[in-house]
């Protein structure tokens, strides 16, 4: 593999500025002159047809005219020009472009019509756009300013990728006082070709980037900004402010799940399913920076807090209440060991105040029984200023201590001068520290998301993680059937048929349409029984009175039907029959009402929520949002969020609730709406669970006519494609399973390296690697199965090795093709398991669309290189002193 693709932005020999000036108040100024300050080392040409020299430069009228090869152009003249410039580029040779340039979409249509130019133009010369309207890209420690920012910025470790200019130049400022530096800037602007996922893709794999800042106002392409995001957050930590909600047409839904789950609930889900952390302020995604920085491990989120103060450590805790972190119960052990060591007017409880004469030798006493104590998972240490207390010596003394100990230390020093020498040492250690204890507090709760975030990343479940296979075509041609009548709101009895087709347990529901039939469904069903308004026009049939409970026989059932069909008549004259259904009374004595539901976000496609169910559910509004695919963790961390967990449990006289019947039901939903991009809206309110298991007593569900072309294109995040999975046989008889690799693969994945021979690593990695390293294993074996594939062949059989081979593919920036690479185990050659593999790539790759498998392959791999020929596949030849050739085929041959 060579360079990213997106090298040319962040490291290029040789620039270009457009609209270069010497105008002082000018964008072109500003940009040439941040290039001058950075020091760029490459050659730097301004573009004004007006001047011939630009700040000691040599100018050059237009692009065509310079007399190099251009690397990166930067374009910052009004937005009419933009497409000639273009075209010159594209005739130059020039495959980077950054558009500073406004006035496009953000005008209206004609904005519109030029970007579309500006595009077409791009596609045409496969020129990549940052921009337009943007800030600019800065690589300082490539020396590269092409921003027209104010000042220098310092290098340092984190990249910042920002929609907004105005809001990435405050964060600089703001990081400019703080004295923290910058991999990489990236004002990503209209984000018109280049999204925040490409950008990603190079950050997750850049050495000089340890942590990812994100501001973001809209999403073009959600899964390609999710596949993005979860590769960067399985290799460091990226933290995100969100400003901008978008409607999710909630005021026209017709589900209750509509009207309560919002656009901004539904991007909290899918951002925690990435990994990653959500902070709401500037200061806060610099606090959640500092913590995350340090890789620590936290398994839970129990704090201690240490302090010289009482009224920090007390306000601490109540900050520590609102952000959902737990105080820790300190253990007797520690309790003694703590007693042996502090004053006895100490508080003997969390917070520990250690009282304000506070010694040096206190704190770091208390300091090492806290990081001893298994109940204990982070330590918060507060120094308020006092005459007796070295703010400067107990710092020493906490970094000193936290170096033993994988648990986290943050540190408060509270005050001005007296701590700020504290502080400068804290800058250069693992200790965290913070201006103020609730900040420290709010950046605890950051690392306590983070590592539940972290889990939810790994998570990749299938469909088949539900139970038992559904009918998903006997669903697929009832809903087909309802939108051939010209409906898109299925009844009850048509809802219930649908959760019934995925294993969802519903009461019998009979409709009817006059009191004999009602009657007659009564007594087949057996009293007591429950009769509803069954009409499209009243979603909500509580709201006006058409839900008529617990009737004991046939002549109130007659009363009843009756009352119903007057009072829909009276109110609604234009409505001639009124439909009712009749369905069996569920109300067992431990049952509790929940509420499972599912929105179509606009963005992220598929949300569903659980909680509290019933005719109070909006003022409840008691909702844990996923993404789907769920398994059963992810439902498990669901329902633990919901007001409805502690319902579930024993209480009074009830015994506790069947909670697996519940995860059970979730995980069903989850594959409804995976392999039914038809379902917009579900509701299942009320979903009564008791002790022994759960029904669905009543249902709602609006669909469509899918728009999709292939499989789960409704969806963000792609599932575990188990369809996928293959059982073989050799020609020796022996059986293997084809399948794509797993996130817990990554134990086997490593043996399988280790035991490769020098020769076979050094044809497939080219160079002398031992074994993988952890960041290795996390890329190939946590991968986004929409833009890339990794087949592993493994055995069950004791002859042979757990893993015979494994061949991937990642698709190219353009869409069409994709990069392969293929091994098999040294002492599982010449068994055919490397041809079933490349048979499994090239079809998996021709199914999804794409155009060309391509790939290098060493010269003296002369194994490789007949495969490849008998599979049809052309073989280049090498160039002078070259040792790989070029292969590649064409899928649609």
């Amino acid at each position: 593999m060579g360079p990213h693709y997106l090298s040319r932005f962040f490291t290029p020999r040789s620039v270009a500025i457009v609209g270069a000036s010497e105008r002082i108040d000018s964008v072109g100024y500003r940009l040439l002159l941040n290039m001058q300050e950075a020091g760029f080392a490459g050659n730097l040409f301004p573009i004004n047809h007006k001047r011939e020299q630009l700040l000691g430069l040599k100018a050059y009228p237009d692009v065509l005219s310079v007399p190099e090869d251009l690397d990166l152009v930067v374009i910052a003249t009004p937005a009419p020009t933009v497409p000639g410039i273009m075209r010159q580029c594209g005739d130059k040779g020039v495959q980077a472009v950054i558009v500073i340039s406004a006035g496009f979409a953000e005008l209206g249509e004609p904005g519109k019509r030029l970007l579309q130019d500006v595009l077409d133009i791009a596609h045409r010369y496969s020129i990549r756009v940052i921009g337009p309207n943007c800030l600019g890209v800065a690589r300082p420690s490539g020396l590269l300013n092409a921003t027209f920012g104010d000042g220098i910025i310092k290098d340092g470790n984190l990249a910042l990728l920002s929609q907004s200019g105005a809001v990435c130049t405050a964060i600089l400022d703001w990081a400019k006082a703080q004295d923290i530096g910058f991999s990489t800037v990236v004002s990503m602007g209209g984000a018109a070709d280049i999204d925040f996922g490409e950008v990603l893709d190079y950050l997750a794999t850049d050495t000089h980037t340890t942590g990812i800042l994100m501001y973001v106002e809209g999403i073009r392409d959600a899964r390609r900004f999710l596949s993005g995001l979860k590769a960067a957050a399985r290799l460091k930590p990226v933290i995100l402010i969100k400003s901008g909600r978008h409607e999710a047409g909630s005021k026209a839904a017709m589900s209750h799940t509509g009207a309560m789950v919002g656009g901004d609930s539904v991007f909290n889900a899918a951002i925690e399913r990435a990994g990653v952390v959500r902070v709401y302020s500037i200061a806060e995604l610099f606090a959640a920076a500092r913590v995350l920085a340090n890789n620590y491990t936290l398994s839970e989120d129990r704090l201690a807090i240490i302090t010289n103060a009482g009224g920090p450590g007390v306000m601490c805790t109540d900050r520590a209440e609102d952000v959902g972190i737990k105080m820790a119960d300190i253990s007797a052990t520690s309790l003694a060991a703590l007693n042996a060591v502090l004053p006895p007017h100490w508080s003997h409880a969390n917070p520990i105040d250690i009282l304000g004469d506070a010694t040096s030798e206190r704190y770091q006493q208390a300091l090492s029984v806290c990081l001893a104590d298994d109940n204990i998972d982070g330590v918060l240490v507060i120094l308020t200023p006092q005459a007796m207390t070295n703010p400067t010596e107990v710092a020493q003394f906490m970094i000193d201590g936290a170096k033993t100990s994988q648990k986290p230390v943050l540190a408060a020093w509270t005050g001005g001068a007296k701590v700020q020498e504290g502080r400068l040492l804290f800058a250069d250690s693992r200790v965290a520290h913070f201006n103020t204890p609730e900040t420290a507090v709010d950046a605890f709760a950051f690392l306590a998301s983070y590592a539940r975030n972290q889990i939810l990343l790994k998570q990749i479940p299938s469909p088949a993680d539900a139970p038992a296979a559904p009918d998903t075509s006997g669903a697929r041609l009832i809903i087909e059937r309802i939108l051939s009548e010209g409906r898109d709101v299925l009844t009850a009895q048509e809802a219930k048929a649908i959760l019934a087709a995925f294993h969802i347990p519903v009461n019998a529901t009979v409709k009817v349409a006059n009191a004999k039939d009602a009657m007659i469904a009564a007594e087949t069903l057996g009293f007591p029984v429950v009769l509803k308004i069954n009409m499209p026009e009243f979603s909500h049939k509580s709201d006006i009175g058409g839900v008529r409970l617990n009737i004991p026989s046939v002549q109130e059932v007659s009363r009843h039907f009756t009352e119903l069909e007057n009072a829909i008549k009276n109110k609604h004259p234009d409505i001639h029959e009124v439909g009712m259904t009749v369905e069996a009374m569920v109300k067992p004595a431990s049952g509790r009402e929940l509420m499972i539901g599912v929105v179509r976000d606009p963005v992220f496609g598929p949300a569903i929520s659980v909680g509290l169910g019933g005719t109070l559910v909006e003022i409840l509004k008691d909702t844990a949002i996923a993404i789907p695919p769920l398994n059963a963790y992810m439902a498990e961390q669901m329902i633990a969020k919901t007001k409805a967990a502690k319902y579930l449990g024993a209480f009074r006289n009830l015994p506790p609730a069947n909670l697996s019947a519940v995860v059970d039901t979730l995980l069903k939903v989850s594959a409804l709406v995976s392999e039914l991009p038809e379902v917009l809206e579900l509701d299942i309110n009320p979903l009564i669970v008791d002790e022994h298991s759960v029904i669905a007593v009543d249902a709602r569900i609006k669909v469509q006519t899918p728009r999709q072309l292939s499989r789960y294109t409704h969806m963000a995040i792609h599932p575990y494609p188990h369809e996928l999975c293959r059982q073989l046989q050799l020609p020796n008889g022996k059986n293997i399973t084809i399948r794509p690799i797993r996130p817990e693969d990554a134990v086997m994945e490593n043996e399988f390296i280790s035991r490769l021979s020098e020769r076979s690593k050094f044809f497939r990695f080219r160079q002398a690697l031992q074994a993988l390293t952890p960041d290795m294993l996390v890329r190939f074996t946590q991968i986004d199965y929409d833009r890339e594939m990794a087949f592993v062949a493994v055995s069950e059989d004791q002859h042979l090795p757990k893993e015979l081979g494994v061949g991937r593919y990642m698709i190219n920036p353009d869409g069409r093709s994709a990069d392969f690479a293929l091994v098999v185990a040294d002492d599982c050659q010449g068994l055919g398991i490397g041809t079933r593999l490349m048979a499994t790539l090239l079809q998996t790759a021709k199914d999804k669309g794409l155009s060309r498998l391509e790939g290098e392959v060493l010269t003296a791999n002369h194994c490789m290189l007949a495969l490849l020929e008998k599979l049809g596949f052309s073989i280049g030849t090498p160039a002078n002193n070259a040792d790989a050739v070029q292969v590649s085929k064409n899928l649609h041959e």
